[in-house]
């Protein structure tokens, strides 16, 4: 134990202890509530999904790993020179692992793409209205997460007469400037987000 210390307190190594030491009561703060993980993701402008992992747990790792490198260099060598050599040594392992890590990350974890109008475009809906027109009409649509959203719907003349309370519809358009969605008659026998029986 005494070599593990003297290790751990000897230049470089002592310099990433310190830092280990305010790292471990970081994680006890956050996991006691008293600190938020993404604390140093600079809040709305730094994403955790865009860099592939949050930068606290990146800064929290490049300490880990740099103290044991910086601990390794320390023990397994005399020489002043050699053991001042270990302190790059181990700012690179520490920033090039995380790197690989949050590229690892990325590729295994991709951000999730916020739903958009644009996703309903190509489902079947059910017309809420009494009617649909070029200017008026409204249908419940269903998202992948099962959840409904009543949405404006217009057709056009050679679709309108289709189209009553409780018909299904498909949805093949979305005008982003009028917010509508513009749909067609369409069988509910070839729905392919019906629900089984």
């Amino acid at each position: 134990m005494d070599d593990f210390l003297r290790a751990a307190l000897a230049f470089p190594a002592v310099l990433f202890s310190f830092a280990l030491v305010v790292v471990a009561a970081y994680w006890l703060l956050v996991l006691l509530g008293g600190a938020d993980v993404d604390a140093l993701d600079g809040g709305d402008g730094v994403d955790a999904g865009a860099t592939g992992m949050p930068v606290t747990v990146a800064v929290s790792l490049a300490i880990v790993i740099a103290w044991f490198v910086s601990l390794a260099g320390t023990a397994l060598t005399e020489h002043p020179w050699l053991r001042a050599s270990a302190l790059p040594v181990a700012l690179a392992a520490g920033w090039l692992t995380v790197g690989l890590l949050r590229r690892l990350g990325r590729r295994l974890l991709p951000p999730e793409r916020p739903a958009s109008r644009g996703d309903f475009v190509g489902r079947t809906c059910v017309v809420r209205t009494g009617r649909v027109g070029g200017d008026f009409g409204q249908a419940e649509v269903r998202a992948d997460d099962g959840s409904t959203a009543i949405v404006q719907v217009r057709a056009g003349e050679a679709d309108r007469a289709g189209l009553t309370t409780g018909s299904t519809a498909l949805i093949y358009d979305y005008d982003a400037d009028g917010e509508y969605f513009r749909i067609a008659p369409y069988s509910s026998e070839l729905d392919p987000y019906r629900p089984a029986h």
